[in-house]
């Protein structure tokens, strides 16, 4: 970025000293010439005003001509005059008898008609313009003054060198000029990023504080989700380290005969139910994986709310009946666009952890109704949820009763699993629960 910086600098710095050099010299030249031709009116003006030109012409005259002229000290202005016809009278530079008829000149011809002329013609050989001016005169002839000039082209060349010379010298300074500032530029943003960790820390210009905090949010999400990655890692290794231990412990004992005949049945249960749960947590993160990567409103449809939290209840009747817990689902026919298979899912683990931490003989209600957008309720008088642990609960692997939670077979990730579906179809989850009291949990379409 440095580099880039001053190389760019370089460059404009360089652009800029040239156009300026063209163009100063363009607008000098400009004035030169204006002043060029000024000078031919002025000088044509004057021997106009003498009116000795007239005398001369009327008694012919010409060979004191040149003594007129004396006072004129311009060594480069050539006179001309010419006579009605076009014919050269005089010319300070060139011998009249050697000159063709110059009536056919633009400055003559324009001179003729409307009292005066210019032209400009240029010698590409030599590298020199050549100014006319003619005037028209009382008795019909015509005065034309005319001057060399260097064109633009060669002064151009000819102060090349010195241009060059300049141009590499300033050249010189803005290159170590661009390299200072440059690192005055970039010396608060590396001093920001060596402290963006630093909340206090403003940075220098305020056009980079939205950056700075954008980079700042960016750099704590990653730091949050490393984190996450981390304790889901440890949480999972955990999770799959204790029904597993179980189960090998138990094998073991059974490989090695040392198993009473009367415990193998029981033994025989508690791998299972230890193999259950190492599945059904197995299960639980592969659903939350797929949710991780599952886009918002994927595989949307029309769907009747109510007949699927019917479904769902239907097929988990029967762990409501052996803990002898009144399963109930009412409410009206709302129509929704919802992915089916995710809201089963959802539903499933509301109504299996309201089960499940349910008291023997107790109840767990699903209902769905309209009160601004369509809402499912959740609704049970089981052991209920402490104030201070209820944002917490839709964490992975989070359990407020971690003995219960394990006795019951719980891995810790339903309602993380119940955010993930909330969040992908935009709608709004509320919790509401006293210790001892039951829980109640809205989800607002």
């Amino acid at each position: 970025m440095k580099q880039k910086i001053s190389s760019r600098l370089f460059i404009i710095a360089f652009i800029a000293m040239l156009s300026t050099a063209v163009g100063v010299i363009y607008a000098c030249y400009n004035s030169f010439e204006n002043q060029v031709k000024n000078d031919l009116r002025i000088y044509a003006q004057v021997i106009e005003d003498t009116d000795v030109l007239h005398s001369y012409y009327e008694n012919d005259t010409y060979e004191d001509i040149p003594n007129l002229f004396e006072n004129i000290r311009e060594d480069n202005l050539r006179i001309t005059w010419i006579d009605q016809d076009g014919t050269v009278l005089y010319d300070n530079d060139v011998d009249v008898n050697n000159l063709q008829n110059h009536l056919n000149r633009p400055e003559i011809q324009s001179a003729i008609e409307t009292g005066q002329g210019e032209c400009v013609r240029k010698s590409d050989s030599l590298q020199m313009n050549t100014y006319y001016y003619a005037i028209l005169m009382d008795d019909g002839t015509i005065l034309r003054v005319s001057i060399m000039a260097k064109t633009i082209t060669s002064i151009f060349l000819s102060l090349v060198p010195y241009i060059l010379l300049i141009l590499l010298l300033i050249l010189f300074v803005c290159f170590f000029l661009s390299h200072y500032l440059t690192k005055q530029l970039l010396e608060p943003i590396n001093h920001m990023a060596e402290n963006l960790d630093n909340p206090i820390e403003e940075p220098a210009y305020k056009e980079l504080v939205p950056f700075a905090n954008k980079i700042r949010s960016q750099h704590e999400n990653i730091l949050l989700a490393a984190k996450s990655r981390q304790d889901f890692t440890a949480n999972v290794s955990h999770e799959l380290k204790t029904p597993l231990t179980a189960i090998s412990g138990y094998a073991e004992l059974i490989e090695n005969n040392m198993v009473p005949k009367d415990q193998e049945v029981y033994f025989a249960k508690q791998i299972r139910e230890n193999a259950n749960r190492l599945l059904a947590l197995i299960n639980d993160i592969i659903n939350l994986s797929e949710l991780d990567h599952t886009e918002k409103h994927s595989d949307f449809v029309s769907v009747h709310l109510l007949d699927v939290a019917k479904e769902v209840c239907q097929s988990v009747q029967i762990n409501a009946q052996k803990k002898n817990i009144e399963l109930t689902c009412t409410g009206s026919d709302e129509v929704i666009l919802a992915n089916t298979e995710l809201l089963k899912e959802m539903i499933t683990n509301l109504v299996q952890n309201a089960i499940q931490y349910n008291n023997e003989g107790g109840y767990v209600q699903v209902r769905i109704y309209h009160e601004d957008g369509v809402v499912l309720s959740v609704k049970d008088n089981g052991i209920g949820i402490p104030k201070d642990v209820q944002d917490r609960v839709f964490e992975r692997f989070y359990r407020v009763d971690k003995s219960r939670s394990r006795q019951t077979g719980g891995t810790g990730l339903g309602l993380a699993i119940v955010k993930h579906v909330v969040e992908i179809h935009d709608a709004h989850i509320e919790l509401i629960s006293d210790v001892g009291k039951g829980c109640q949990i809205i989800i607002r379409f």
